[in-house]
This record gives C-alpha cells, sequence and structure tokens, in this order.
C-alpha cells in the first residue's frame, strides 16, 4: 500500500478535498439531469428546448428545435464539469497517495448516477483518516524527542 500524504502536502490536499466535495454534488447533479435528458431523447424522440416557439421550456421532436437545445446544454455541462471532477480526483490522488484503483473507483462517481453523492461523504471521511495518520505518525517523533 503507497504511504500517506506528506505533511507538506497537509493544506493543499484539504483545499483539493472541499473543490472536491463541490464537484461531487454538482456533476452528480448534472449526471441526473443527463439521464433525465438521455430518457426523453432516445425513448421519446424529444429535446429539451429553451425559449422556442411552443414556450419557455418545451419537449421538441428531435430535429425541429429552433431556440437553444437545453438537452446539448446540459451534456456538453456535464462533461465539463466531469472534468473538474476527475481533475479533483487527480490532485487527491497524487497529494494522498492512495492506489491507482481507488482513483479508478472514485472516477466512477460522475457516470454512475448516485454515485458522487455515495463520495461526497465517503471520500472525505478517507482523506481525513489518511491525514490523521500522516499528522500522527508526524507528531509521534517529535513527543519521542521532548520525552528524552
Amino acid at each position: 500500500m503507497p504511504a500517506g500524504p506528506r505533511p507538506s502536502d497537509v493544506p493543499r490536499l484539504r483545499t483539493a478535498l472541499k473543490v472536491y466535495r463541490v464537484s461531487a454534488a454538482i456533476t452528480g447533479t448534472f449526471l441526473l439531469l443527463l439521464v433525465v435528458m438521455m430518457v426523453l431523447r432516445y425513448g421519446f424522440k424529444v429535446d429539451i428546448e429553451l425559449g422556442g416557439p411552443f414556450g419557455f421550456l418545451a419537449l421538441t421532436p428531435v430535429g425541429q428545435i429552433t431556440a437553444i437545445n437545453l438537452s446539448i446544454v446540459i451534456l456538453t455541462v456535464h462533461g465539463w464539469l466531469y472534468v473538474l471532477y476527475l481533475a479533483c480526483d487527480f490532485v487527491m490522488w497524487r497529494l494522498a497517495r492512495y492506489s491507482f484503483g481507488r482513483f479508478l473507483f472514485i472516477a466512477l462517481g460522475g457516470i454512475i448516477p448516485f454515485l458522487s453523492y455515495y463520495f461526497e461523504f465517503q471520500v472525505p471521511r478517507y482523506i481525513t483518516g489518511r491525514i490523521q495518520a500522516t499528522t500522527e505518525a508526524d507528531a509521534a517523533p517529535a513527543a519521542k524527542e521532548v520525552s528524552a
């Protein structure tokens, strides 16, 4: 198993963890919107139109949209948010030095519905445990020097 985070990386790891939690929540929300959009598009052959002739928000048959295609917007925004989610996962992987398998498992949070909400609470618990282990291990030699 790889070693825990370096003591010098702990402040950056805590910042990355905060950004990760926000990105996990937002990415998960857009993933659910994406699932709804896919069901509408491929199940009912309609896209979500914003500001078209059928009203402010309407379900319009695919290929007949004249205004803003909200389905494409949801798809694009989720894609870029997933890139941010992966970047946060990568930074935490690099700083916390956990296994590559865990990195890949956390990466699934942006493509499996509801998993990012689960990881939003589980990953910080895991990272905080690794930070605690590092700070305790770093404090143990200092305590021995003081008592000697």
